[in-house]
């Protein structure tokens, strides 16, 4: 390569981008192999597709010739960065059809593309694996929805397109990809239906909003989750899924997990603060009931009821004290935005919190102790209602967590 190919690309770019005085702009038609640039290229691609390798010697050349191609059908400048940790021929292969191979100094599917889009030049980035799962000559119509400011991240939809025989086992397609896509959504209001699609493109400004850090299998999550709670628009278009080459390295259950697991703590909102609030109604609803001796349907509830609803209401303030303890302790994707994390995290004080948690446990100590008092001075005769007693315990509980949760939250505060 060296200069020769240097003082080509440059001509090549020139006459591309302006036309020149024998031959007009729409008149040149380059080659694929042309609109490959390599590493020591001056001229700057338009588009960056990053794939990261571990030993896919199998199907890397397949896959750098389809880029080739949709370079050749768009007629604009890329280059393809292959981040990679085989033990097998694929950076040898890679290298001999244009890619530009770097070796990421961390381990990771997540931590190759982090290391690899910290040294693409490209405007926009495209994404995807080696295997011929995904066929490269679709990127077109991806890319064109970005450059046209139709989103922010374009994705291929595999759900929504054609998923070819041998290519996905039944229980991934089926169940798997739409069961974690329904997370997403719901979660992160992504609204995509395929969200672990490798096939993806987007603008260099997307990336750095995203703000992404996964190392793991979970990075693919990560960037819809990011993309969806910072409003970044994204959109689909079916693409074709073809079956891999050489051997996967994807853990169905392991990997799923992992997914599973980094979307629900990065949402403290629905892993903490919606299920406590939920039985926290529930169980002030029943330690009503049964205190108050109301009738619904002729039912009545008693003890049994008290007690049940008041070990809803502990466990459910405490699933809140969670969800509020995790927003400010770490740094979630979606932070809870409920009333009482709001409350709790952004207008109570140490001082406050811990004085309105004071007056319920002494509320609670003091109800309490009158029910005491009446038993001690009816000779020991006339017992308590129980429900009250079961009130009363409840009280002091919620006070307690309430005053020690003030001081914890405070603590994570600094």
């Amino acid at each position: 390569m060296g200069t020769s190919t240097t003082h080509n690309d440059t001509q090549h770019a020139k006459q591309l981008g302006n036309g020149t005085s024998e031959t007009s702009a729409s008149d040149i038609q380059l080659s694929g192999d042309e609109l490959l640039l390599s590493a020591d290229s001056e001229v700057t691609p338009t588009l960056s597709v990053v794939m990261p390798t571990l030993n896919e010697e199998g199907g890397i050349a397949q896959c750098i010739e389809w880029v080739k191609a949709a370079l050749e059908d768009m007629q604009i400048y890329g280059e393809v960065v292959v981040a990679d940790s085989s033990t097998d021929r694929t950076p040898e292969i890679a290298e001999e059809n244009g890619a530009v191979v770097i070796e990421p100094d961390g381990k990771g599917y997540g931590y190759a593309y982090l290391y690899a889009f910290d040294n693409v030049r490209g405007d926009y980035i495209a994404m995807g694996d080696a295997d011929c799962t995904y066929d490269f000559k679709e990127l077109p119509k991806l890319l064109n929805m970005v450059r046209s400011g139709e989103a922010d991240m374009a994705m291929g939809s595999r759900l929504e397109g054609e998923i070819l025989p041998g290519s996905m086992p039944p229980l991934h397609e089926h169940v798997g990809n739409p069961l974690l896509t329904k997370f997403l959504n719901v979660f992160y209001g992504a609204g995509v239906s395929d969200a672990h699609s490798g096939m993806r493109v987007f603008t260099r400004d997307a990336w750095e909003t995203m703000d992404c850090s996964s190392s793991g299998m979970e990075f693919a999550s990560e960037m819809i989750m990011e993309a969806g709670a910072k409003d970044l628009e994204i959109a689909e278009k079916p693409i074709t899924y073809h079956p891999r080459e050489g051997e996967a390295n994807l853990e169905s259950f392991p990997d799923g997990w992992r997914h599973v697991r980094f979307m629900l703590v990065n949402a403290p909102g629905y892993l903490f603060s919606a299920p406590g609030f939920g039985l926290s109604v529930v169980g002030v609803l029943a330690l009503v009931l049964a205190w108050t001796g109301l009738e619904i349907g002729g039912a009545q509830f008693g003890i049994h009821t008290g007690i049940g609803g008041g070990l809803l209401t502990l466990a459910g303030f405490q699933l809140m004290l969670f969800g509020a303890f995790s927003t400010v302790s770490s740094d979630p994707v979606r932070g809870a935005s409920d009333p009482f994390t709001t409350w709790f995290t952004k207008r109570i004080s140490l001082e406050r919190g811990a004085t309105i948690g004071s007056l319920v446990f002494l509320a609670g100590l003091a109800y309490g102790g009158y029910l005491a008092v009446t038993w001690v001075t009816s000779g020991f005769s006339a017992l308590p209602i129980a429900v009250a007693d079961v009130v009363a315990t409840v009280a002091v509980v919620l006070g307690l967590q309430m005053v020690f949760g003030s001081f914890l939250l405070g603590s994570l505060s600094q």
